[in-house]
């Protein structure tokens, strides 16, 4: 797409909706409809067009390939290629594990072949990893330090597969045969236009509601996940429960922003449609009107995610009822919030409504002069059944692999969930997830309008003023959307 070549050059640029919109210029739109070929419905899903990929002027130092480079924003990725892949060296990076979990390695990592590893990090807020990421590979074809990986999430992989610097999966020498028992969700969001594979994954990420046994016996009267979830089939008996919650002096949900993922996962319209407006489903309203009422009536906390007190309520000194998941949040996230007070006092079920929440997808970079360290990690972590499943039982993590998830749900047993087996929950709802209406702009849309309805749920601003204060974010983080005035 013409604007994903402003954004990968570093400047993010896109323009929003409503009757009356701001003009982008005759010479931007004609742009624009030169790579949509169904720009005349206009309110169709944004779809589009894959840029060809740059020419590789400059091929990497001596000491480029000698390194790995990869981009990422956090350590999830680097837990998983350290304890798991089999090539890397764990003796010569100096890692160990502590009793707690704590990872520790060495001043430098390599792998067993005497490749080094870079780690580039940035945190992914605001935009703040893409934008580093943009600023360094739109510099990869005139540079000798190449990057050879990096990661990214489904709120903004469109935007990397469709753009200029992925490296298809196919010139990796990896197969369909390869990639045969992978989710088709966790393939479809990698997926450019022209049909072509662009990033792999190695977990898949439905999402269940997670909730304190101890609680629930107390207020319903049972912690079986069976019977808690028939309290909580739909979001009328979720509201119910709520009221429960509070009169009994707890809280339904700890703040804000708990049940967002799964009204924003199961929109009937992306956020950006093929006029470069941007479409409010009627479901993220839902998702305010809710949040209102559980903010006005007690029934949260009032925290927002990742904050130090939603941290807390996942303890023993907690007073929350439960939280909305997917599976990474359970064993990366909750697990580690809950302590050793709470290890077998949490239980899943599947919630008021089915969803999905994140994933991490990692792409190779186009121009990598590590190509060969690359593909083998893909494939291993990815592809290999026997390592996908030693990641699933040794970390919980739910992992991209349908026939070695079904093998694992048979017989599976989770000490933190009390004995549940929460893999056979997993394994019913992953080919259930719909990822058919994700942009290239969700994360900065998805924060801003969560970050900008927060005003309206504390009670210093009303619903309109609101929205209003979203377009102008809007306008700030995507100047080209087409915003109302």
């Amino acid at each position: 797409m013409a604007n994903f070549k402003r954004l990968l050059a570093g400047a993010m640029a896109l323009c929003m909706v409503g009757a009356v919109f701001t003009s982008c210029g005759d010479s931007k739109k004609d742009d624009k409809k030169s790579n949509n070929g169904t720009i005349g419905d206009k309110d169709a899903d944004l779809k589009e067009a894959k840029l060809e990929n740059e020419e590789q002027k400059v091929k990497g130092s001596e000491d480029s390939q000698k390194k790995l480079k990869i981009y990422t924003w956090n350590d999830e990725f680097k837990s998983r290629l350290r304890n798991f892949y089999p090539e890397y060296d764990q003796e010569k990076s100096g890692f160990s594990v502590a009793a707690d979990g704590t990872e520790t390695v060495g001043e430098h990592e390599y792998l067993k072949n005497g490749t080094e590893i870079v780690w580039v990090t940035t945190p992914n807020a605001d935009n703040a990893y893409q934008n580093k990421l943009d600023e360094d590979l739109a510099k990869q074809s005139e540079s000798d330090d190449k990057i050879d990986m990096f990661l990214i999430e489904a709120d903004y992989a469109l935007k990397y597969v469709n753009g200029k610097y992925v490296k298809p999966i196919k010139d990796l020498g990896i197969t369909d045969d390869d990639l045969k028992d992978q989710y088709q969700y966790t393939k479809d969001i990698v997926t450019d236009t022209n049909g072509v594979l662009e990033g792999v994954s190695w977990q898949a990420t439905p999402g269940l509601f997670a909730y304190r046994r101890d609680i629930a016996k107390e207020v319903l009267g049972t912690d079986d996940p069976d019977e808690v979830q028939a309290q909580l089939a739909d979001w009328d008996k979720f509201n119910e429960v709520a009221k429960k919650m509070k009169d009994a002096g707890y809280f339904m949900l700890s703040g804000y922003d708990d049940s967002f993922r799964t009204f924003s996962n199961n929109v009937s319209k992306s956020w950006v449609n093929n006029s470069y407006e941007v479409q409010i489903d009627d479901n993220l309203m839902k998702w305010v009107d809710q949040t209102k009422e559980f903010t006005d009536k007690g029934y949260n906390h009032g925290t927002s995610l990742w904050d130090e007190t939603w941290n807390a309520d996942q303890s023993s000194a907690g007073k929350v009822f439960g939280f909305f998941y997917s599976t990474w949040g359970i064993n990366f996230t909750l697990k580690g919030n809950a302590g050793d007070d709470l290890q077998g006092q949490y239980a899943v079920c599947e919630g008021p409504q089915a969803y999905y929440w994140g994933g991490t997808w990692i792409c190779a970079a186009d121009g990598t002069d590590n190509e060969a360290d690359v593909a083998d990690i893909m494939k291993a972590l990815t592809c290999n059944k026997d390592i996908m499943l030693d990641i699933t039982k040794k970390t919980e993590d739910y992992t991209n692999n349908q026939a070695a998830m079904e093998e694992l749900a048979k017989d599976y047993s989770s000490d933190f969930l009390g004995g549940q087996n929460h893999i056979a929950l997993f394994v019913a709802a992953a080919p259930k997830i719909d990822a058919s209406k994700i942009s290239a702009y969700d994360q900065g849309l998805n924060e801003s309008f969560q970050g900008k309805f927060k005003d309206y749920f504390l009670g210093s601003v009303d619903k309109d003023t609101a929205l209003k204060n979203f377009y102008t974010a809007v306008q700030e983080k995507y100047p080209d959307l087409k915003v109302p005035e």
